[in-house]
């Protein structure tokens, strides 16, 4: 392969959107100045971005299981009939919802848009990216309430105008470097105030006022009892609630049966602590929410989101300058992969697939009639892995690795097992890439140009900064090559470049309209965008909300107790992304740079948790429940909470998501990641 040509990109991991591109003079990333990282600056991951693109375990040439149950070398055209056949085996005998299709937030939008329309031509909206494991919730919630489930103010709005950063169950200190460095801390400098509500101390606490170690599950009696004391103070909006709240008199007669003191032992919070945090919220000229999976990822997860917008009503934090509830983003692509329709009871744009109008101008675009893209929401991610062996019996997962990520791996383990044909997209041979049938040779970030959406709605453009590595194909082409096989309509995946789907997209996406590549440029376009517009909205709701109404109505939120029941001799597992590791660590694991980091296998547990159970600093330490079983050295630390042992998801070994549980919200159909009942005890062989 040549060595990699310098060209302005973006960074392949969190939500940030970093720019960066190859530097000939030690084969690393440098940043340049980006949309989001003006200043060219760049964290330890988007530095090392580079390690893994010509990684001797890349995936080079189609791989086909063979009678012998083993995967081999196979041409372009085997492995690809092989997909059509079997595909069109699956859909002739069982029908089209027989198939399930995992879209990947860590690819583009052209790439997911054709995805999408992939699943939906061959009549299935069983369609999904892995945004439902992080932020389904908070999407749910957000676009219930205000009609959109995105950041409501840009990150360069936060940092010159918010005066206080509620953060909660976030780390972007740890999580996302440059917005905690280049924006929060700016703020914190001239004067803002941080509260970090989260089970454990961690890089993000460093920098916190007011720390509030909420009990994982229990962030709603500690948020209702915050709303409880900002209206029994008089902390509250009057002109806001007048003039853009509805709901205000039932609201306060739920509060009147909310106890400060009680709710905040529910909590497991100090009641002064919580009242401190109430005041210095609601008492900010401009009060901004970053919210993360801490809060997302429980089983009641929309509910929690729920009760932070109710905060921001009470307190007009909300379409103004330097406010607003605003989700940080795990993957580049996130947000992404939701505009574009990569969900399955979303069109491109977020119109509901039972909204005749919204089909029919999406058949339209497609050359179909309405009544042939499919009406029905698809099955979730999660649900669609508890279908596996039953009602869907193909699956194609593209640039995911769900055979880490899931909840409950021995449940999905075994749902996999009962394939009829798993196809497999990806750029490494994976956990879930060994048990596929047909392993297709992709493009890493570095080979591909394309667009991807970051955390605060900024659309930027990717570009080829190296050359494929092998037969290895660009995920594109892939895509459109089997759209042909499986569909037969070449009009529709003829594939004439990532250009020419980004202008089919603007067509059906409204809240990118206006946008287009050369507008794009170097630097980024920010949704909504409307046709004709000369730039994006930075700030959303300032005189109606996105849902089109004036106002939004204060929603009494009632608690849940979590999925797993927590006995006397167990303790609660939350888990967690770290700084030198992401996601399933299928790339991460593979760079020698972050692997020389500090090691982050670890289960942090508190001294006196430990000390009851006979558990050093560094002693290996059985980590089990009736799911599954782990083995892990113990960090044993005051950061974390009494009753609560934390871990991170990135690694294959130990693979914690063994232990997870798959409890789903009832809307958002998110699994509840951070609260999980496990047994904690030395090793036997230590």
């Amino acid at each position: 392969m040549s060595p990699p040509t310098p060209r302005e990109s973006v960074c392949p991991f969190c939500g940030v959107g970093c720019g960066i591109q190859y530097n000939p003079t030690n084969g690393k990333a440098v940043g340049w100045h980006g949309a989001v990282n003006t200043r060219g600056e760049v964290c330890p991951k988007g530095v090392a971005a580079f390690d893994v693109v010509g990684h001797e375990d890349r995936l080079t040439r189609p791989l086909v299981r063979g009678d012998d149950g083993q995967l081999h070398e196979a041409t372009w055209d085997e492995a690809l009939l092989r997909v059509e056949t079997a595909f069109g085996e699956i859909v002739a005998e069982h029908g089209p919802d027989a198939l399930a299709f995992f879209a990947s937030s860590n690819c583009t939008n052209e790439e997911n848009y054709v995805f999408q329309k992939l699943a939906r031509l061959l009549g299935t909206n069983n369609v999904d990216n892995c945004a439902r494991l992080c932020h389904a919730s908070t999407v749910a919630a957000m676009s219930d309430r205000l009609g959109a489930g995105a950041m409501t103010n840009s990150l360069t709005d936060l940092r010159d105008h918010a005066d206080c950063f509620l953060v909660v169950g976030a780390n972007p200190a740890e999580q996302h470097p440059i917005v905690f460095r280049s924006y929060v801390l700016p703020a914190l400098a001239r004067g803002a105030t941080l509260i970090h509500v989260d089970p454990r101390e961690n890089a993000t606490t460093d920098a916190a006022d007011l720390h509030l170690p909420v009990r994982p599950g229990y962030d709603i009696p500690l948020l209702n009892a915050m709303a409880k004391v900002v209206v029994e103070e008089g902390l509250v909006d009057r002109d806001f609630l007048t003039e853009r709240v509805t709901g205000d008199e039932d609201f306060r007669a739920f509060l009147d049966g909310v106890d400060v003191d009680r709710e905040a032992g529910r909590a497991g919070v100090d009641p002064d602590l919580v009242r401190e945090a109430a005041r210095t919220y609601a008492g900010a000229g401009n009060a901004t929410t970053f919210t993360g999976m801490g809060m997302s990822q429980h089983h009641y997860g929309t509910d929690n989101v729920h009760a932070l917008v109710n905060l921001a009503l009470l307190t007009g934090n909300l379409g103004k300058p330097g406010a607003g509830v605003n989700p940080l983003r795990g993957q580049n692509n996130v947000q992404g992969a939701g505009d574009v329709g990569a969900l399955p009871n979303l069109l491109p744009g977020y119109a509901d697939v039972t909204d005749d109008a919204a089909r029919a101008r999406v058949a339209d675009e497609w050359g179909v009639d309405a009544d042939d893209l499919p009406a029905l929401p698809g099955l979730t991610e999660v649900e669609t892995t508890h279908a596996f062996g039953d009602s869907v019996h193909g699956a194609f997962v593209f640039g995911e690795n769900p055979l880490v990520t899931e909840p409950n791996l021995a449940r999905v383990r075994e749902g996999f097992a009962n394939l009829d044909c798993l196809v497999v997209l990806d750029i490494f041979p994976t956990e879930t890439a060994e048990l596929a049938d047909v392993v297709l040779p992709g493009s890493a970030w570095a080979e591909k140009d394309g667009t991807v959406t970051n955390t605060d709605r900024q659309v930027q453009r990717m570009r080829p900064n190296a050359d494929l590595p092998g037969d290895a194909r660009r995920d594109l082409d892939i895509l459109c090559d089997l759209g042909r096989r499986l569909t037969g309509r070449e009009d529709q995946f003829g594939c004439d470049g990532p250009e020419a789907v980004f202008a089919e997209l603007t067509r059906v996406t409204p809240q990118y309209a206006g946008m287009s590549y050369d507008g794009i440029g170097t630097g980024s376009q920010r949704w909504p965008f409307p046709e004709g517009a000369s730039e994006g909205t930075a700030v959303l709701h300032v005189d109606e909300f996105a849902s089109g109404s004036k106002t939004a109505k204060l929603r009494p939120v009632v608690h849940v107790d979590p999925a797993d029941s927590v006995a006397d001799d167990e303790l609660v597992l939350t888990t967690g992304r770290v700084l030198q590791q992401f996601n399933s660590g299928a790339v991460t694991r593979r760079s020698g740079m972050l692997t020389r980091l500090r090691g982050s296998d670890v289960l942090q547990i508190h001294p006196d948790d430990a000390g009851s159970r006979g558990i050093a600093d560094g002693d290996r330490v059985v980590v089990e429940n009736d799911r599954g079983t782990v083995t892990v050295a113990a960090e044993v630390t005051p950061a974390i909470r009494p009753g609560v042992v934390f871990a991170t998801f990135h690694y294959a070994e130990p693979l914690i998501n063994d232990l997870t549980g798959d409890a789903l919200d009832p809307v958002a159909k998110i699994p509840e990641f951070k609260h999980s009942a496990v047994r904690v005890r030395v090793a036997d062989d230590v």
